[in-house]
């Protein structure tokens, strides 16, 4: 049994492992990196091994850092199978088909503008839409949460629910090779606890070696009741003010989240029923739907408020906008609207258009409720940046800006520990998913068995 890392190794976007056994070669993932542009080209780079060699995917969910070069590997010769939960797989098809469609978008653009300035025209895109069709066409088998099955000779997986968004799992590999049975379980990302849509986190009782996930993990998070708190008070701020409030938000899970949070500050009177709310991300709309396609996958409580007809994600003054038209109506509101639109990085989408026009007005607020990588605009803004440049303008920096990690659906240090120490028998703990400090605080705080800190290209034989 051969372990090889090949993305988000003391970083955290571009997660791909690489498990050689029982004859065949299977990738855990395969991200995207995100961030810099010297991760763009990252990205373009060839992949550390002959993707036609690779037998299988197992995916651990939808978010692009985790299945963003899928249609990559297909082009350059994958014909595997991908297995992944049924969640996932529907999730997959919307973000792989919106990532082709922006880089699509991307290239044009960048065409136009070379060829205004008589330069030659840039590389194609990183895949297009019928790359991304190509992909799908790969997906076999859904996996069900704690059925184990075989889906090779002498491998076994079983997932389970990792509570990090709709259809995540952790993924428990058993590999048969002569007499022996060696485990190894790969965390993916692992959810916080206590969040109202999804279930806790949950993994095997036991295995031999855990590929574990280390986002947060030199810290901890602030409560979610607390975090709920601040973030009505920052929306009555920002309100009272007369300003608008800017939410860079994850299409996957997080809009929903939050679309559950206002419904019930709605409810309990704590934010205003006139509060209009504008969901300006097509792919979150089309998430939303999707979350109540998989209620299997929901908080039981949650699930039985959507069987019984009261849906928590629904508001009185919600606006849907799918359409680009509808979207740039919105920056002719000067106040009171809150505006949910990705990516959560600010590294694309419709979010860098509403922050043009927004985040120079000292009375509007910008609310961050997730992580924000090295290199993307979101870490700017966060770092405390006087002028960022968007759109090739220099726009200054005069709104309130929140940053409320009570929300992040990655598990805080306290509850990564938890979720390690309930593991027996494991010998080894491969880090990955997080910058190196943090890594290094996690390391620390781990109490049975090795830790390693895997580098880029880094292989072990277990």
């Amino acid at each position: 049994m051969k372990l090889s890392f090949h993305g988000a190794d003391r970083d955290v976007t571009g997660s791909c492992h690489m498990l050689e056994c029982a004859g065949r070669r299977i990738l855990i993932d395969c991200g995207m990196f995100q961030g810099s542009r010297a991760l763009a080209e990252e990205n373009a780079a060839p992949f550390d091994f002959e993707p036609s060699t690779i037998d299988y995917v197992l995916l651990t969910h939808a978010h692009l850092d985790h299945c963003g070069r899928l249609p990559l590997l297909v082009k350059r010769g994958f014909r595997g199978e991908i297995i992944a939960t049924s969640a996932t797989a529907e999730l997959l098809r919307l973000v792989l088909l919106d990532a082709a469609h922006l880089q699509e978008e991307d290239a044009a653009r960048a065409a136009s503008h070379r060829r205004r300035h008589g330069e030659d025209p840039p590389a194609a895109p990183l895949y297009a839409t019928p790359d991304a069709l190509k992909c799908l066409d790969c997906l076999g088998r859904a996996a069900e949460y704690e059925k184990p099955f075989e889906f090779a000779p002498g491998l076994r997986a079983t997932f389970f629910d990792a509570g990090h968004i709709l259809g995540s799992a952790s993924i428990l590999i058993e590999a048969h090779e002569g007499d022996r049975i060696r485990s190894i379980l790969f965390s993916g990302d692992v959810g916080n606890t206590g969040r109202p849509l999804l279930g806790p986190p949950s993994a095997p009782a036991r295995a031999d070696f855990v590929v574990m996930e280390s986002t947060y993990g030199d810290r901890l998070h602030r409560s979610i009741a607390d975090s709920i708190e601040e973030f009505y008070t920052a929306i009555g701020d920002a309100t009272a003010r007369g300003g608008n409030i800017l939410i860079p938000t994850f299409a996957l899970e997080r809009a929903q989240e939050l679309l559950y949070v206002l419904h019930q500050g709605i409810e309990s009177s704590r934010l205003a029923p006139a509060l209009q709310v504008f969901l300006d991300s097509p792919m979150a709309i089309s998430a939303t739907e999707i979350f109540e396609h998989h209620l299997e996958c929901l908080d039981p409580s949650t699930a039985a408020q959507i069987r019984q007809g009261h849906d928590p994600l629904a508001l009185p003054n919600l606006h849907l906008t799918r359409q680009t038209a509808d979207s740039i109506a919105i920056n002719r509101i000067s106040g009171g609207a809150i505006i949910m639109a990705g990516s959560g990085m600010c590294t694309g989408g419709r979010i860098r258009q509403h922050l043009r026009h927004n985040l120079w007005r000292k009375e509007s607020a910008v609310i961050f409720v997730g992580f924000a990588a090295s290199g993307t605009l979101a870490r700017q803004i966060i770092d405390g940046a006087k002028h960022v440049r968007i759109f090739g303008e220099d726009v200054p920096v005069r709104s309130t800006v929140h940053t409320i990690n009570g929300f992040s659906a990655h598990a805080d240090q306290r509850e990564l520990l938890a979720w390690r120490n309930g593991i027996s028998g494991c010998q080894a703990t491969f880090l990955v998913h997080g910058e190196e400090s943090t890594m290094k605080a996690l390391s620390d705080r781990l109490q049975s068995g090795r830790v390693e800190m895997p580098r880029a290209g880094e292989a072990f034989d277990l």
